[in-house]
């Protein structure tokens, strides 16, 4: 999996990005006794951001359903770096459900995933006291987490700075202008260098209710609309699922009712919640939908991360710290050239 390259030991970094892949690769380095600095082209409130609008589960095991091996090993990694970055992560597991109807489509999800139990309905409610009566069945993915990235964001640039790195925002640097060794986790607005990259939208609406309790994301399985609910604390709920091939922002008519449907499927008693928000971000992806990590001498790239930026950025950003450190190459997705 890794071979020997050489190293650039201890020489300053400077990251271009500061959402979640920036944010990681900044923190990763900085913590190894590097002189950082993080450079950000929006504010320190991120809204312009892909992370900004991002659901922040950590669920490799779920994923396997659509995504590359390479996606489970390094989301599993992963999970223990955010452990052991950020203690206090929810790590409550992720629900899959489906209703009676949808049964085909569950069975074929728990074929294509490991790492889950089955639970009756019974055990389900215990679970999840709120769908008491919803689900005949569950599958139960224990060691499965989430984090909220509008608050965790700014945890790992306040961690970044307590480790010596220093972050500028409203500050739109280029590569060329900058020494050392240059990280770019520009996402999309690298395509000046890699026009390969296309933009994936994934659309996400925020709802209020105090009549919906959960402890941990719940995935519910439907031929048409597949949807999850992210706890957000507070009786806030993300709801969000969908990867559309389109580069315009906003959330379209079609998709509002999508997710708010699917919720509804979910729990009745989000058909009176009210709606906070409405967004969208533009996921950076190549082609064959997998992340890429490619070295220019002292140029490096980080892009890709599709729809699994929050669960891939820790093992990436590990992974580039391994090649600059001590010229360790992943290649699976590191690329020389």
């Amino acid at each position: 999996m890794y071979q020997k390259s050489d190293s650039r030991g201890d020489s300053p970094v400077s990251i271009i990005g500061a959402g979640i892949a920036g944010a990681w690769q900044a923190l990763l380095f900085a913590q190894a006794g590097h002189a950082v600095t993080l450079y950000e082209r929006s504010d320190a409130d991120m809204t312009l951001s892909t992370s900004h609008w991002a659901g922040g589960m950590l669920a490799p095991w779920c994923e396997a359903e659509t995504s590359e091996p390479v996606i489970g090993r390094l989301g599993i990694r992963s999970l223990d770096l955010w452990r052991e970055h950020f203690p206090k992560t929810p790590f409550n597991g992720s629900l899959v459900v489906a209703h009676a109807r949808d049964r085909a489509d569950f069975e074929r999800f728990a074929k294509l995933t490991t790492g889950h139990i089955r639970l009756d309905a019974q055990a389900l409610s215990e679970l999840e006291p709120s769908l008491d009566g919803r689900f005949r069945n569950g599958l139960f993915y224990a060691d499965e987490g989430h984090v909220e990235p509008r608050k965790v964001l700014p945890e790992l640039h306040a961690r970044i700075k307590a480790a010596g790195g220093t972050i500028k925002f409203d500050c739109d640097a280029s590569a060329e202008d900058l020494d050392g060794i240059v990280i770019d986790c520009r996402g999309l607005s690298a395509r000046d260098e890699q026009p390969e990259l296309r933009g994936v939208k994934g659309e996400m609406i925020i709802v209020e209710t105090s009549e919906v309790e959960l402890s941990r994301p719940v995935r519910l399985i439907h031929p048409r609309w597949p949807l999850y609910v992210i706890p957000r604390g507070d009786g806030k709920f993300m709801l969000g699922a969908t990867s559309i091939e389109a580069e315009d922002t906003g959330v379209s008519v079609r998709s509002a009712l999508e997710l708010l449907g699917a919720a509804y499927a979910v729990h009745p008693a989000f058909a009176e919640a009210r709606i906070v928000e409405f967004g969208s971000g533009l996921r950076p992806a190549y082609p064959d939908n997998l992340p890429r990590i490619t070295v220019r001498n002292d140029k490096i790239a980080v892009n890709g991360l599709y729809r699994h930026g929050f669960l891939l950025a820790p093992a990436l950003a590990e992974a580039t710290l391994a090649y600059v450190q001590r010229g360790a190459i992943d290649n699976e997705v590191m690329r020389c050239v």
